[in-house]
């Protein structure tokens, strides 16, 4: 399990920042089609004055690579996964 160091600053966490971002293509106007990354990236940095170019090309990269935002060019989508043939059925599988 990924763990953040417990004095990090969680407003600037790749997890976290990740999570926003599935936040953000999850709601309109980007639900379900691809948006241009800058449009994203303007609405994720609106929320917080700490966030960064950077912090938000980590968490893009780091979506990406668990499979949870497809790119197409310079445009990005929400990857909704709806089989729950790796999903954890209990606490102990």
């Amino acid at each position: 399990m990924i763990l953040p160091h417990p004095e990090s600053n969680l407003k600037i966490n790749l997890m976290v920042l990740g999570a926003d971002i599935i936040d953000i293509l999850s709601k309109s106007p980007f639900k379900n089609k691809y948006a241009v990354i800058d449009d994203v990236m303007i609405k994720f940095m609106k929320v917080d004055i700490n966030r960064t170019p950077d912090l938000f090309l980590y968490s893009i990269t780091f979506l990406h690579l668990i499979g949870s935002i497809d790119k197409k060019g310079y445009k990005i989508k929400l990857v909704i996964n709806n089989d729950n043939k790796g999903a954890q059925q209990s606490l102990f599988n």
